[in-house]
């Protein structure tokens, strides 16, 4: 009696564990008329420690929330991409089904932020060194959709060594039809003084530790990567574009490519940070992702 009533319980604790996994791997929702009529959106994915995802017609990006850090240390205040290959939002639906480093057909997330600063994520250079924020917090959404996603977060005060503490206010703008997120960054200082600010694309080592082929620019102060082949799951790519005027060379530390421009505390300045996946239509080769970087022209204007 007592092995019959054993089996039934690890029968019972069996198939509980299969519904579980059943729950946290649905497929993937079609979009709806409606939704596939959208080219861009900002979504606050509170049922998944609050990742904030926002995307276009072309590319999807994603930060962190604070919950993370608690959640899965160690997590970054670095930016994500994802994959795409249709033209309407997919992130939400496909982060939904608990799946989403997986190609469901729309798409997948495959890019490893790690705790680098992903694609165009930033922080303080001093001393030969990236001082970085935690998560982001209070987010505010201006506008998602139709054709544009809108959103400002806030990175709370973080020591740069002993000299200083700087905060950091942060609006993205994601239009339709570009791969590149429009940054207007306002860090202040305690001391007021000027900041060296390094934007980042991480190095991502996949297996075998490849890293990829970085290319910089001095003139036109921008810098391109293009990842090595993930298995099946292919390459993506990335770059940073800032202001010639304030440009201060390029750096690197053992997680990133580093590109450096010259603040001033208080002052609002502008940066564009972009990515691609070779997987989605747009850029198939590493020559035709650098000719659209290098076709870029664009406004740093407040």
């Amino acid at each position: 009696m007592e092995l019959v009533m054993r089996a039934a319980l690890w029968l019972a604790l069996a198939l509980l564990a299969g519904t579980v996994l059943a729950q946290e791997h649905r497929p993937l929702r079609p979009a709806t008329a409606a939704e596939q009529r959208a080219r861009a959106a900002v979504v606050i994915a509170d049922y998944r420690y609050d990742d904030l995802l926002w995307e276009n017609d072309r590319i999807a990006f994603r930060i962190y929330g604070r919950a993370l850090e608690r959640a899965e240390p160690p997590s970054s205040s670095g930016i994500d991409a994802w994959g795409k290959r249709v033209r309407w939002p997919f992130m939400d639906r496909q982060l939904r089904t608990g799946d989403q480093h997986r190609d469901q057909g729309e798409g997948l997330d495959f890019y490893n932020v790690g705790t680098g600063r992903g694609v165009g994520g930033l922080g303080i250079w001093y001393d030969n060194k990236l001082w970085t924020s935690r998560n982001y917090v209070r987010p505010h959404i201006r506008r998602s959709g139709a054709d544009v996603a809108d959103f400002s977060v806030d990175y709370e005060p973080w020591p740069v060594d002993t000299v200083r503490t700087v905060r950091e206010t942060r609006r993205f703008t994601l239009p339709a039809g570009s791969n590149f997120t429009r940054m207007t960054s306002t860090i202040a200082a305690s001391d007021g003084g000027e900041l060296i600010v390094a934007i980042g694309i991480s190095k991502r080592p996949v297996q075998g530790g490849q890293v990829g082929a970085i290319d910089r620019d001095e003139t036109a102060a921008r810098m391109s990567w293009w990842g090595p082949a993930d298995g099946a799951k292919g390459r993506m790519a990335a770059a940073v574009i800032v202001d010639p005027a304030s440009f201060a060379g390029f750096a690197q530390d053992a997680d990133n490519h580093l590109i450096l421009v010259r603040v001033r505390s208080g002052r609002p300045f502008v940066y564009y940070s972009g990515a691609a996946w070779d997987g989605g239509g747009d850029f198939a080769t590493r020559d035709a992702w650098n000719s659209y970087v290098d076709a870029q022209r664009p406004d740093f204007g407040p």
